[in-house]
This record gives structure tokens, sequence and C-alpha cells, in this order.
């Protein structure tokens, strides 16, 4: 996950605590990478998704992602400690949860050779996965409360490059599924696992 953004986010002592365009871009840019990444393997386990079925993930991510933010930026103002302390154990369960559930369905779908592989996915397995990729962003909108930011800027950045980058991903998924057949769906869920183990590790690297 994008963990160079703290500096920029909080500055360096002796400077006020304030972001530019550039830092927003960049830090949209961060915020999107998981939700890229899942979205890749989202696309990888459907059967030639249409760009409509992108475009619909990309907008339920998208939505998601800056909606966090915004929530985080509340918590903030409040002074609450717990999404700093405990969004990252969450990410961590949601996305291990949701990638062990792919990942057994990819195995019984190899025993099964005759299981059609679906054209969309679910709102709320996409919802779920959405909320679990973008807890993060909700931990920087906890930080973002005491800097001087338009915060309704920053999560439609966020929100907007997310879109972008998941409907991406899943275009990408499309070529690559039929590369991998009935080994994308283990392979995406392999993905979302270690995305949330990437979060974890992050977390208490920094």
């Amino acid at each position: 996950m994008f963990t160079g953004g703290r500096d920029v986010l909080y500055g360096t002592p002796g400077q006020d605590a304030h972001m530019n365009l550039s830092a927003t871009l960049l830090l949209a840019f961060g915020m999107s990478m998981d939700a890229f990444a899942a979205s890749i393997g989202k696309g990888a386990t459907l059967h030639k998704p249409k760009f409509s079925e992108a475009l619909r993930t990309g907008l339920i991510f998208g939505v998601i992602e800056t909606l966090t933010p915004l929530i985080g930026w509340g918590l903030g103002l409040l002074a609450t400690k717990f999404v700093l302390e405990w969004n990252h154990w969450i990410a961590f369960v949601l996305l291990v949860f949701l990638g062990g559930r792919m990942v057994l369905e990819g195995i019984r779908s190899d025993e099964d050779s005759e299981a059609e592989t679906p054209q969309r996915h679910g709102f709320w397995l996409l919802v779920t996965t959405a909320i679990a990729t973008s807890l993060d962003a909700m931990a920087v909108g906890v930080g973002l409360a005491f800097l001087q930011v338009n915060i309704v800027a920053t999560a439609l950045a966020i929100g907007c490059t997310t879109f972008i980058m998941s409907t991406v991903g899943i275009m990408i998924g499309r070529f690559i599924g039929p590369m991998l057949g009935k080994r994308a769906e283990i392979l995406g869920g392999i993905v979302l696992i270690g995305i949330g183990a990437q979060i974890l590790w992050s977390h208490f690297a920094a």
C-alpha cells in the first residue's frame, strides 16, 4: 500500500501542513493501487467481461474510495484513534476472507470442469472488496483532518483515480484470464490475500 505519502501529508518541521496539486495527485494514485490490483484479479476470473462491467466495477470502487477519506476526515475531527489502530486489521481480515473464498472456489471449479465462468461479479462482493481495499484511504482521511486541505477535492481526486484504475484493471484482467484458464480465480484470490498481507506489513513496517 502507498506509504510514501506520509511525509507529503504531514510535511517537515518548520513547514506549513498543506497539500499542493502534485501531492494530491500522488496520494490519489497511491490510494488507487490496491483497487487496481484487486480489479485485475476480478477481471481475470470473469468470462470476457464487457466494458460496461469494467465501468460498473470502477464506479463501485471509485465511489467507495471517495467516501472513505471523507468518513475518515469526519472521524479525525472527532479525534478518534479507532481507525488508525484497527483499519489495517479489518482490511487484512476482509481481504484474506475474500481471497480465501476465491481460492476455494477456484479449486472447486478445477474439480468440476463443467463449471461456467461468470460474466459479472455480484454487487455486494464488489462492495465488500472495495471497502477492504479502501480502509487505508479512510485512515489517510483521519490524517487529512489535521491539515489545511480541501477534503472534498482530495476525496474526489482519489475516487476518480480509483475509478479509472479499477476500470483499466478489469480490462487487463480480461486478457489475462484466458491465458490462466481455471487458475485465474485461484490467482485472483492469492492477489487479494497478498494485498491484505501487504497492508498489514506496511503498517508495522511504518
